[in-house]
């Protein structure tokens, strides 16, 4: 059952081109009436990304619910759009040509497992999202990625211990700690055009 109805995932993608707009334009923010499920603390990423090829343009959020989403959702579309350190600033010539993607996130859940193979069965791909946590390096991967790039479970495991800065093979160590998430994702399909919830 979906947490966030059509209707809200659309207005998360709004608010999120509408906070970096306004930015880009007068250096302020708008002014948002929000429902009221988005006064609840909740994770959230904004996810900017080229059109049509869909190369990344910028992304970062929050996974674990310690803001109301209202303020997690302008936190991060402010963040995608201007301080992910891969890449520079968004200008404002570029608003025509990104489109604005954000995933809703569950709490994460801690993975417990008595022997790390298990992790292999514990993961879906399609569902979960990874974060991977060892003493001062963590590093997550959306629900989408792993899709996106065709892997699988144990590719999914790799990379996300690569994105901590880790050995890829990080994950079959006991003292490495992964979470799992899941996440209701609502894409632009064209700059400033409509949204759709992304199944995955």
């Amino acid at each position: 059952m979906n947490a966030y109805s059509n209707e809200e995932g659309e207005f998360a993608v709004r608010v999120a081109r509408r906070v970096v707009e306004e930015y880009l334009d007068s250096d302020s923010m708008p002014e948002i009436e929000f429902p009221d499920k988005f006064k609840e603390n909740s994770g959230v990423f904004t996810t900017i990304s080229t059109y049509p090829m869909h190369h990344l343009r910028g992304c970062i959020g929050y996974p674990d619910p310690v803001f109301p989403l209202k303020d997690a959702l302008v936190k991060s579309a402010l963040a995608a759009a201007f301080e992910d350190p891969r890449f520079p600033p968004l200008q404002s010539e570029e608003l025509g040509d990104v489109v604005f993607e954000v995933s809703l996130l569950t709490p994460p859940e801690k993975i417990k497992v008595s022997k790390r193979r298990e992790l292999l069965k514990s993961i879906h791909i399609g569902k979960h999202g990874l974060i991977i946590e060892r003493g001062l390096y963590r590093g997550l991967l959306l629900p989408q990625v792993p899709v996106e790039w065709k892997w699988n479970v144990r590719e999914f495991l790799e990379q996300t211990c690569w994105k901590a800065g880790l050995p890829k093979n990080c994950w079959k160590d006991p003292s490495t700690i992964i979470y799992i998430f899941t996440a209701e994702i609502f894409e632009e399909i064209k700059p400033r055009g409509k949204v759709r919830r992304k199944e995955i």
